[in-house]
């Protein structure tokens, strides 16, 4: 019934396809010089083929579902179990990750945010400051690093030359949601400045599921001279959350709202400052050659108090990224290196909340006391040569070093676990073809790309590096094409993939709060990806746009063997085979616009033999919005919206492979919001 419901929609959808001559969206996959929504372009570098959602993508869903606006994209998969719970793969990559998100590179204004061992936090960033989200699928993007998964790049608001403006937006809704964001903005010719504040605070949907978070952000550019910019940017985030957790498949169905009992009798929770501050030199030394230089800074304090335990960490990281892009010959080429050190310490202490029953959770002596040092080095280079008038090729190469400083400062003796891990470089080319055509054009993509085991996965069970654990390594095909038909009124994209990775990286679970890695054979991922968007101008003032993505993972073990067990030919776990994003814009002049959207997710197989699985599900939203023009200087903005219309149960995360501890059942569930509603007013001061 689930799946007939998505066919439907899809059906329905189409049924609005006529050739009409209107812009494109804000949704595309990007080719060179191709700009996107408020004038924010492209960062792939050359034929490098991109997807990327705009402001008006972003804001479809509100505050509290960042997942839905995600995965609007095909193969872009970002599984949410609460606003600090998110957990992104693309094209399968990252799925086995038991929490958080790795095996993928993040940016933010071009300047790298991924810790040393591979993890990204995309709730670190308040998306009401962004402007866009590229994301480049794959190993290909040499450049952004050669990741499995590829790279996501957050790009800030692009300044509106000529205007200085003061905007407040305020969004309240279900489960006690209060937003509010304040921006100044000032743009001139050679000088801009924006200064955001920005607060949130909800009950949530579950029990100990609160969340408050208040940040700012600074962005600065002035233009020293005719050849030199600076750049500079500051995001400060301080947040609270509390931590339901996972449940039972039984607690799941019937009483999603509740938390864990142990996280909930625990009130456990985390507490984040994360501060990154960033200053960028851009000098144009002559028409054919630029240099781009990045130094930045990152700090993380964590504070997270478990039923097992009481986390306490706190990591220094700092690096410099700088690329010099120009023409070489008929051509264009770009070199840099991308540094990465940062200094991650944390130690963990008893937590006696079961013997202060009531007061939640109290600190008690200390368990450990480590050190880690990691340090990444990526050298880049890519180099784009014309063939013929339709024909262009493109070659990558991405040399990849890490190193692990592991320091155990609290055992001694032979108990003592110091170590280190000093990973042989590893060699990532890249190769691309990109043939234009009368209306679009095609490509053909080969890569190589790795993922590196974080620390943790590199201890045996007694806390003792193992120097036998390797790195992932796969390499990916890729052949695909963007097209804009019936005068670029159809916008659509498609690609077929196939990578396979060796030495895969398995999170095997020792203990409640103990993984261990090991690499446990090889994966098979290929799939199918499509995206179609198609503007209809029903009359001179009405735009009707339906648009949808498909996504096809036909993701397997190919030589798996974990134990006495073969799990090979089995699917991927953590991966669902069909997915569908779809809907429908409606647009007037008057100011007035209304969207409906869909998601359809298969069910997404829980454990490596395959034995369970989570139930396939269909969620529809609605949202609408209104520019009310108030005169010469002030701008009203209103917007509603209603996400999970049919309150729907259905889960937005899942934890693979779970594990019961002391006779419970395993807790494979993070139950999504249910119905739930949101209104935003915006008002702008013109000056």
């Amino acid at each position: 019934m689930k799946t007939s419901l998505a066919l439907a929609f899809y059906a329905i959808s189409l049924t609005f396809v006529f050739a009409q001559d209107i812009p494109q969206d804000s949704v595309n996959a990007l080719q060179e010089v191709v700009l996107i929504e408020q004038g924010i372009e492209k960062r792939a570098v050359g034929i490098t083929p991109s997807s990327s959602i705009g402001i008006k993508e972003i804001e479809k869903f509100g505050p509290l579902d960042i997942a839905s606006s995600i995965n609007q994209v095909s193969g872009v998969y970002l599984l949410s179990g609460a606003l600090n719970t998110n957990r992104i793969t693309i094209r399968g990559v990252g799925a086995r990750t038991p929490y958080g998100t790795d095996k993928l590179r993040l940016y933010f204004n071009n300047i790298p945010v991924t810790n040393g061992t591979g993890f990204s936090t995309i709730e670190a960033y308040d998306l009401e400051n962004v402007g866009a989200v590229e994301i480049i699928k794959g190993p290909k993007g040499s450049t952004f690093g050669t990741n499995l998964g590829g790279a996501i790049i957050l790009n800030t608001k692009a300044p509106e030359v000529g205007q200085t403006f003061l905007t407040n937006s305020l969004t309240v809704g279900s489960y006690e949601m209060f937003k509010n964001n304040l921006a100044f903005r000032h743009s001139e010719k050679n000088f801009n400045l924006s200064l955001s504040y920005n607060h949130l605070k909800t009950e949530g949907y579950r029990q100990n599921n609160q969340f408050e978070r208040d940040g700012i952000l600074l962005t600065s550019s002035v233009v020293l001279g005719g050849k030199s910019k600076l750049d500079f940017m500051l995001n400060y985030i301080d947040y609270t959350a509390g931590i339901p957790s996972s449940i039972n498949q039984t607690d799941f169905e019937e009483n999603p709202t509740n938390a864990d009992a142990n996280w909930l009798a625990a009130q456990g929770f985390e507490a984040n400052k994360y501060t990154l501050t960033g200053i960028t030199h851009t000098y144009e030394f002559n028409p054919g050659l630029r240099n781009r230089t990045s130094l930045f800074y990152t700090y993380l304090d964590h504070y997270e108090p478990r039923p097992f335990n009481i986390l306490d960490e706190f990591t220094n990281g700092f690096g410099l990224r700088s690329v010099f892009d120009g023409k070489l010959l008929s051509g264009h080429f770009t070199l840099g290196t991308e540094i990465y050190n940062d200094e991650y310490h944390w130690g963990t202490f008893e937590n006696l909340f079961r013997d202060n029953e009531g007061v939640g959770s109290v600190q008690g002596d200390r368990l450990s006391n480590n050190t880690e040092f990691r340090r990444q080095l990526n050298l880049f280079g890519t180099f784009e040569l014309p063939l013929d008038k339709n024909l262009t090729a493109q070659v990558g190469l991405n040399l990849n070093k890490t190193k692990y400083d592991f320091r155990d400062l609290f055992n001694s003796g032979d108990a003592n676990t110091s170590a280190n891990r000093d990973f042989d470089a590893i060699l990532l080319p890249s190769l691309e073809l990109q043939y234009k055509l009368d209306q679009g054009f095609l490509y053909a993509n080969v890569s190589r790309g790795f993922s590196n085991p974080g620390l943790e996965e590199t201890l045996t069970p007694e806390g003792v590096i193992n120097p036998d654990i390797a790195q992932e390594k796969g390499i990916s095909y890729e052949l695909g094409g963007q097209f804009g038909l019936f005068n670029e009124a159809l916008q659509l994209t498609a690609n077929l993939y196939t990578m396979q990775i060796k030495d895969l990286l398995v999170a095997q679970r020792v203990g409640e709060d103990q993984y261990i890695g090991k690499n446990a054979g090889k994966t098979r991922h290929q799939g199918l990806e499509l995206d179609a968007r198609y503007a209809i101008s029903v009359t001179n003032t009405f735009l009707l746009t339906p648009y949808l993505s498909y996504t096809l993972n036909d993701h397997s073990f190919i030589d798996f063997v974990d134990g006495d067990n073969d799990y090979s030919g089995n699917p991927l776990t953590g991966v669902p085979k069909h997915r569908l994003s779809s809907g429908l814009d409606m647009v007037h002049d008057s100011g007035v616009s209304l969207n409906i959207s869909h998601q359809y997710v298969d069910d997404i197989p829980l454990t490596d033999a395959n034995t369970l699985s989570s139930e396939s599900y269909n969620v529809f939203s609605l949202s609408s919005k209104y520019a009310v023009p108030m005169g010469k200087n002030f701008k009203l903005g209103l917007n509603a919206g209603v996400n999970n219309v049919f309150d729907t149960n259905y889960a937005g995360s899942v934890l693979i492979n779970a594990v019961g501890f002391g006779g419970n059942l395993p807790r494979y569930y993070y139950p999504a919001n249910g119905r739930n509603y949101y209104g935003k007013i915006g008002v702008t001061y013109l000056f």
